[in-house]
């Protein structure tokens, strides 16, 4: 006999590929999904300056092609890398998001812009510190060579080493209460 685990797989993969397809063409039947669509799915309307520019930029990144749409793929490519993906992978994805001006650096704005978007969408503006003592913290442990700016190494070891920032980065990606809406919004149809 063949490799049946292989073909249970390849089975259970295609009936997940299926089930998002079909999640994403309801709540986005052009097959595309714009910056509107994308805050409005997520519930994501009525956000602060800076939890706003972080959505915006969370989209960029996700648009991978740079076309103003999300497409079925880059969608799946997201869910992908956001449910399965490895380490490595996503704390690379994290850098492009918080690096928002596409230097090949993240400063310590761009840091605290982002601390303070994360902190207002997830509703824990009232954390034990300020964002901004959270982001000097972060540069002081993890900016090695004291430049005020963090590398994509500097931020991938990091990270790594520094549980505090790794658990505020997980947390800016957490879909699984958005997934959960999504699915008991479908449900309530």
């Amino acid at each position: 006999m063949g490799n049946s685990t292989g073909s249970i797989v390849d089975d259970l993969q295609s009936v997940e590929m299926h089930l998002w397809y079909k999640k994403f063409m309801t709540e986005c039947p052009s097959g595309q999904l714009t910056l509107h669509e994308f805050k409005q799915i997520f519930g994501l309307r009525g956000l602060d300056p800076e939890a706003n520019a972080y959505i915006e930029q969370m989209f960029r990144t996700f648009d991978m092609n740079k076309d103003g749409y999300i497409d079925f793929m880059e969608y799946v490519a997201a869910l992908s890398l956001v449910m399965r993906g490895k380490m490595e992978h996503k704390l690379r994805w994290y850098f492009k998001l918080y690096d928002v001006d596409g230097n090949g650096c993240i400063d310590r704005h761009e840091l605290l812009n982002i601390i303070k978007a994360i902190r207002a969408i997830n509703g824990n503006e009232s954390q034990d510190g300020s964002a901004e003592d959270f982001t000097n913290r972060v540069f002081d442990r993890i900016d090695i060579n004291g430049d005020g700016e963090l590398s994509l190494e500097e931020f991938v070891a990091g990270a790594r080493s520094d549980e505090d920032f790794m658990e505020v980065m997980m947390k800016s990606l957490d879909l699984t209460h958005i997934v959960a809406m999504i699915d008991k919004r479908r449900h309530s149809i």
